[in-house]
């Protein structure tokens, strides 16, 4: 009895593991279909000019936490924040940040090298980042501004120029 058990169990596990085995006529159909469906001709359609108007998308307009101003004459970028001095004698127009920091020691570290080099160096929060940025000098014009900046970027390759609101 355990004998013809153990055989009709065995019997059917086998049929069961066979059964299941895909057969080589499902992988012919799926052949044929792909290179079928490679073969067909795509029909693109052709588009006739009529007298409709344009649909265009509205603009959302949104609030800018930071203005780039882009001056045509000599294409030298110069971002605009809002800026309160917290250490120096004060800004002019336009002025060159070399360092931004959210620690205020840090700005005071970078601050004191400008100022060992001979340069008098500023601090200033601007208060919509949480940020003090070190000014390394400040110009009425723009063109003394940028002669600064670029004479800072041999040690400073970050440094930007700022117009204060």
């Amino acid at each position: 009895m355990k004998k013809s058990s153990i055989l009709c169990l065995g019997l059917c596990a086998a049929l069961t593991i066979t059964s299941c085995g895909s057969k080589e006529s499902a992988y012919r159909k799926a052949y044929d279909k792909a290179k079928a469906a490679e073969t067909e001709t795509v029909v693109t359609p052709v588009i006739t000019e009529t007298n409709d108007v344009p649909v265009v998308t509205p603009l959302v307009e949104k609030p800018t936490t930071q203005t780039t101003v882009t001056d045509n004459y000599d294409n030298v970028t110069v971002r605009q924040e809002s800026v309160s001095v917290v250490n120096g004698s004060g800004l002019r127009n336009f002025s060159v940040i070399v360092g931004s920091f959210s620690v205020p020691a840090n700005a005071q570290g970078l601050q004191n090298q400008l100022k060992a080099a001979g340069y008098d160096a500023q601090i200033v929060k601007n208060m919509e980042r949480n940020l003090y940025r070190v000014v390394a000098s400040t110009h009425d014009n723009k063109a003394d501004a940028v002669r600064s900046r670029d004479q800072f970027r041999s040690k400073y390759p970050d440094a930007w120029l700022l117009y204060n609101k």
